[in-house]
């Protein structure tokens, strides 16, 4: 059986990187007695800068696209209704605040070693959209890294310093410099992008395609 390498450029403040993995999740079961995935999630953030953590996010929305604060309601209203379909708990994510994501990404390079990124990206997209929760707080980040049955004194302890900072770093400036400028961004075998949260028959499709193709040079 192929494995296929998926690395997933994407930030726990983006609702379509949540329903992008909910529809890759199923693109992947489809074709299980196929082919077998490895996953690597890495950085990217909306809102780098952590001054401007703490605005509501239908007025910074409306303010960052040039539309008014009901279309982005509707928008949002709109992927609420995708992400129900698909298992997700979206239930506050008008309620929301912008918020930094460095901290939640350096805990996610930490989860990594212990073979429990995904399980902590979903915890943060949980408490990000199904409970408005401040993911750039400690105690918030820590409550997450307990509920999937990680240390969460190891977690406040990293968070404490600036422990994996430099990986994360490193991650966006990669993608960066490859051209990766919107995300969900999903590479497959370090090589083929797929941009955006396609539908899982789109996924499948592309995963076979590129499991039939001999090595490139």
């Amino acid at each position: 059986m192929k494995t296929l390498q998926i690395d997933i450029v994407s930030d726990i403040a983006c609702p379509w990187c949540a329903i992008g993995y909910a529809r890759l999740e199923q693109a992947m079961q489809a074709v299980q007695d196929e082919l077998a995935f490895e996953i690597e999630w890495h950085a990217f953030e909306l809102n780098p800068d952590k001054a401007s953590d703490g605005e509501p996010i239908l007025q910074a929305l409306s303010r960052k696209y040039g539309r008014s604060v009901a279309e982005m309601e509707a928008a949002q209203t709109n992927m609420m209704t995708i992400a129900e379909q698909l298992g997700l708990n979206f239930s506050k994510m008008q309620e929301r605040y912008t918020r930094n994501t460095f901290d939640a990404h350096r805990l996610v390079k930490w989860a990594g070693g212990k073979g429990r990124q995904t399980d902590l990206k979903m915890a943060f997209f949980e408490a990000y959209f199904g409970r408005a929760e401040d993911i750039s707080d400690p105690g918030v980040l820590a409550e997450c890294v307990e509920s999937i049955g990680l240390n969460a004194a190891e977690a406040k302890d990293i968070l404490a310093s600036d422990a994996f900072a430099d990986d994360v770093r490193a991650d966006e400036a990669k993608y960066q410099q490859s051209g990766v400028s919107a995300v969900p961004a999903f590479i497959i075998n370090q090589r083929h992008l797929i941009s955006g949260a396609q539908e899982p028959d789109t996924l499948v499709n592309a995963f076979r395609d590129i499991a039939t193709r001999g090595p490139e040079t």
